[in-house]
């Protein structure tokens, strides 16, 4: 793809996912979901874009194998597509959170879509690192329970089975699709330290790092509050 070709996706992309948001204000949302309306089409939008990224994202190596064996220099039009349309949104997202929420609750997430805005953005310029852009967006594929488990709890269903049993998938998604897709990057990054060019190479090791770090976190938090915290309020109401 061209210059002219990327700079057309990612409009057309920021474009879709804007108005996705806008026909999901058009439906109607669960009573308990409606203190936040803004949140519950911000979360819902997002869960498409992981329902099409993530798919989209297996299809790349599906139907192009070859990209697995060279994550630098090879790569297909469709893959190269795909990390245009994830720029879109997370440009459209980024923009979507300054302008309807508090920096204060924002700013970790505005921070992770700034590095993955750049990293992604060398990528697809460069016509490099498209495959290793691919399988960071395997992530996407966890992504789908993660943001259907908020959906979930945001329409009150967090007590349900679905609920739990999105909890157990979730945690197991994040495992292999999350925390080992950053782990296998960052060793390929390190493995193939003399076929990076420096400022790439610090800009990657910059990024793995910084987004390892919030994943790691935010495993933390859900284990704690799917798992452990309801084991213990469990235990609670037996002592009382």
């Amino acid at each position: 793809m061209d210059l002219n070709s990327v700079v057309w996706t990612v409009s057309g992309s920021v474009g879709f996912f804007k108005l996705v948001n806008c026909g999901l204000d058009s439906l109607a949302a669960p009573e308990s979901a409606r203190r936040n309306a803004w949140k519950w089409r911000n979360i819902s939008t997002s869960l498409v874009h992981s329902l099409i990224t993530g798919v989209w994202a297996v299809l790349c190596f599906y139907l192009h194998p070859q990209m697995a064996e060279d994550l630098i220099a090879t790569h297909s039009v469709f893959s190269h597509a795909l990390v245009s349309v994830s720029i879109g949104y997370f440009i459209y997202d980024f923009f979507d959170m300054v302008h309807n929420q508090k920096l204060s609750q924002s700013w970790e997430l505005l921070f992770h879509h700034v590095v993955v805005i750049t990293c992604f953005g060398i990528s697809v310029l460069t016509c490099q690192y498209v495959g290793f852009a691919v399988v960071a967006l395997l992530v996407e594929i966890n992504s789908i329970f993660l943001h259907l488990r908020q959906v979930l709890r945001m329409a009150g269903w967090s007590q349900t089975t679905p609920y739990r049993l999105n909890s157990m998938v979730n945690l197991g998604t994040y495992v292999v699709f999350r925390i080992s897709t950053l782990a296998w990057m960052t060793r390929w990054l390190v493995l193939n330290r003399d076929r990076v060019p420096l400022v790439s190479y610090t800009v990657g090791s910059i990024g793995l790092a910084i987004v390892t770090v919030m994943n790691i976190v935010l495993f933390y938090r859900l284990l704690r509050s799917d798992f452990l915290r309801p084991g213990r309020e469990a235990r609670k109401e037996k002592e009382a």
